[in-house]
This record gives structure tokens, C-alpha cells and sequence, in this order.
């Protein structure tokens, strides 16, 4: 009964650390955006999430986990469950953890509403991706669907979190296209630098320690300390991941450029994310380094086809989400793989193309179906709604002042009492 509380507490613990992860992703879309949506992020974050909270007690869990079909489930909605035989993960706090990963997962997908679409925008999609895009996922991998029959391997979300994310963040920058002023009619781009390198450089930090939590607490115990291994993989794949994209970088334009290396730290963690409990170390190394040099490489891709993706979610979360999840059909071992009943081996350890082959259908299975959902849903907002981009005047205003009425910094912003105290100062 002792090891159970202490697997029950180590994924409670996990649950606080991919809730930090939140923060993260504030002081990254925040940095890497201009200092007059700086508030507008801050709170539309903490507000959607709370939206995604309560989603997913009523119709999330149900659709990933509740008795159904290999499309969907259909039980178990508005969640209470407080039974506890003693044995495994206490509902509740198994709940909890899983909601977390949802909550990331909507998170991601807001990176392609950066700086212009409106709160009521947010707010719908919120719910509607809640319920309609990223349980079906979770479903078909995690929830005993058809892609679990199949072996699909993702340990804690390379495809269900970062990969769905990022596909409703593509469908999401292509109905709001560009931001004004990003590109020229030449089809040359205009950096719209982010407005805080600190905040970026913080914000990679508070992901770094939270994946531990995101890839460490997803073995659901501590009996045979298979966690530590796993945190091990995760940070080696971090560390590989920024020191390739900033060599990568830094040989092709003579600087090394720092958003750059900080999303490939980020990079190295979603690469890993998939096969963290399949591969042996020195993969996971060689894992997070492709994944570093292929987010540069995406990056300047999307730049180029015109796809505004200020926070870069497209290539961090999406195109890496990718290559992560692949990887195991190269990497995994038959202990981890076989041994644990999940899936096969990969190619380079005595497997077929079987588990490549499983791997691959479920990215383009998972990444179609995440896209086309998230495009139609908001098609039809965008209808229904009158559009869910702000106008020009209050883009350009910002969506602090716009949106909210006030400003993130509102310091820098004069305010009509200010001569008054002035002039009562100087007297």
C-alpha cells in the first residue's frame, strides 16, 4: 500500500509540474510577441484554461477514456469518480495528470492566434477543440483506440499533445493569415521581433523543468524508478537539441541567434517526447539533435511559404511532434518496447518496418484528422462570428488596450491624471 500512495504522489507531483509548464508558455508567446499584447497573453491564457478545465471534466475524459469504440468514447462524463480499491493510480488524481496534457495541447494550438485574433475567438475555439479535436487523439493512442491496437507508440504526447496542438495552429494561421506588416508585396519577410528575450529564455526554463514532470510522471509510478531514466532521456534531448540548432544557425549566418537556440531546447523536448521510455540514451541524444536542426529548417520554411507563426509553434510543437514520433519506430528496444507490451522494436534494433510503418499512419491519421477538424471548426466561426480577427486599427492599437482596456505595461502608457500629479509634485 506504501509503494501505491508513493506512485500516486510521484504523479500528483507530475500533475503541479506540467501545470507550471502553463507559465511557460505565457512568458514565451509573451517574449516572442510585441510588448502591447503583452497582458492581452497573460490572461487569455489563464482564462482559456480554465474553459479547457471544465471541458474536460464534462465530455473530455469521457471521449478519451469512457467505454466506446475505436473512434471515440461514450462514458463516464462529468467526471466524479472517488472510488479507490487501494490498487494503481487514484481516479482523481489520474484524472487530474490527463487533464494537464490537454490543457498543453490547447495552449499550443493558441500560438497561431498570436497578436490578432479576438477573445471571443479564444473562447469558443477553446471549448469546441476541448471536446471535438484533442480527445479523439488521445482516444485512438491513449484511450484503447484504433491506433493502440495497432501498437502505436507515444509515451507522453509527442503526437496527442504537440503534434494536435500544432495542426489546430496551422488551420488557425491560415484563416487569420499574416500579421500586418510581416510580409511585403515582394514576398519578402519583415521581422516582427519579439519584445522580451528574458521572458523567452525564462520561459524555456520553466518548460525544461516541467517536462520532467510531462515525460517523468507518465510511467505512473516510482516502484522500479523507470522515472529517473526517463528524465534522463528528456534532458539529453534538451541539451542536444539547443547546442545543434545554435551550430546550425550560427554557421549559416555567422550569429548565434538566440531565439533560435531556445527553440531548440524546445525542440529537443518534444523530439523526445514520444520515445523517451523506448530508446537507450545515446538515441536520445541523437533524437534531440535532429530535432534541433530541424526545427531551423522549418522555421524558415513556414517563413518563407508565407505562414505568419509568431511563437513558432508550427515547427516546435508540429513539424518536430513529427520526427519525435517516427523516431521510435527507428530507436525503440525490444526491452522497452515488447518488454512493456507496447508496440515493436524499431528498425535499428532487429525490428521490421512494422512499427515505422505503425508510427508513420498514426502522425498522418492523427495530423489530418487534428487539421481539417480545427479548419472547419473555425471557417465557421469566422462565419457565424464576423470574423474572428480584430480590425487593422486594433491590431495595430495592440489587444491589451483593445481587447481589455488596459496594458500590460501600463507604465508606458500615459495616463490624463498624470499632469495633475506632476503639477501637484512640483508644488
Amino acid at each position: 500500500m506504501e509503494m501505491v500512495l508513493m506512485d500516486n504522489l510521484w504523479v500528483i507531483i507530475g500533475t503541479f509540474l506540467v501545470l507550471l509548464m502553463i507559465g511557460g508558455f505565457i512568458l514565451l508567446e509573451a517574449g516572442s510577441t510585441r510588448m502591447k499584447n503583452a497582458g492581452h497573453i497573460a490572461g487569455k491564457t489563464i482564462f482559456t484554461i480554465g474553459i479547457g478545465s471544465i471541458v474536460f471534466w464534462a465530455v473530455g475524459w469521457g471521449f478519451i477514456y469512457g467505454e466506446g469504440n475505436g473512434f471515440i468514447g461514450l462514458s463516464d462524463f462529468f467526471y466524479g469518480d472517488t472510488s479507490f480499491d487501494g490498487e494503481g493510480l487514484s481516479p482523481a488524481v489520474d484524472f487530474m495528470f490527463q487533464m494537464m496534457f490537454a490543457l498543453i495541447a490547447l495552449t499550443i494550438a493558441f500560438g497561431g492566434f498570436a497578436e490578432r485574433a479576438k477573445l471571443s475567438a479564444y473562447v469558443v475555439f477553446a471549448v469546441l477543440f476541448s471536446a471535438l479535436v484533442y480527445p479523439v487523439v488521445a482516444h485512438w493512442i491513449w484511450g484503447g483506440g484504433w491506433l493502440a491496437d495497432h501498437g502505436k507508440q507515444d509515451f507522453a504526447g509527442s503526437t496527442v499533445v504537440h503534434l494536435t496542438g500544432a495542426m489546430a495552429a496551422l488551420a488557425a494561421t491560415i484563416i487569420l493569415k499574416p500579421r500586418i506588416g510581416k510580409y511585403n508585396k515582394d514576398g519578402s519577410s519583415n521581422e516582427l521581433a519579439g519584445h522580451n528575450q528574458v521572458y523567452t529564455a525564462l520561459a524555456v526554463l520553466l518548460l525544461w523543468v516541467g517536462w520532467f514532470g510531462f515525460n517523468g510522471a507518465s510511467t505512473f509510478g516510482v516502484s522500479d524508478a523507470f522515472f529517473g531514466y526517463v528524465i534522463l532521456n528528456t534532458q539529453l534531448a534538451a541539451a542536444a537539441g539547443a547546442i545543434a540548432a545554435m551550430l546550425l544557425v550560427w554557421a549559416i549566418t555567422g550569429k548565434a541567434d538566440v531565439p533560435t537556440t531556445l527553440n531548440g531546447a524546445l525542440a529537443g523536448l518534444v523530439a523526445i517526447t514520444a520515445s523517451c521510455g523506448f530508446v537507450e540514451p545515446w538515441a536520445a541524444v541523437l533524437i534531440g539533435a535532429i530535432g534541433g536542426l530541424i526545427v531551423y529548417a522549418s522555421m524558415r520554411f513556414f517563413d518563407r511559404a508565407r505562414i505568419d507563426d509568431p511563437i513558432f509553434a508550427l515547427s516546435v510543437h508540429g513539424t518536430v511532434g513529427v520526427w519525435g514520433t517516427i523516431s521510435t519506430g527507428f530507436f525503440a528496444t525490444h526491452e522497452l518496447s515488447v518488454g512493456m507490451e507496447w508496440g515493436l522494436p524499431g528498425l535499428f534494433y532487429g525490428g521490421s518496418f512494422e512499427q515505422l510503418g505503425v508510427q508513420i499512419m498514426g502522425v498522418v491519421a492523427s495530423g489530418i484528422y487534428a487539421f481539417v477538424v480545427s479548419f472547419i471548426i473555425l471557417k465557421v466561426m469566422d462565419k457565424v462570428m464576423g470574423g474572428i480577427r480584430v480590425s487593422e486599427e486594433e491590431e495595430i492599437i495592440g489587444l491589451d488596450l483593445s481587447e481589455h482596456g488596459s496594458y500590460g505595461y501600463p507604465e508606458n502608457i500615459p495616463h490624463p491624471n498624470d499632469n495633475q500629479v506632476n503639477d501637484k509634485q512640483a508644488r
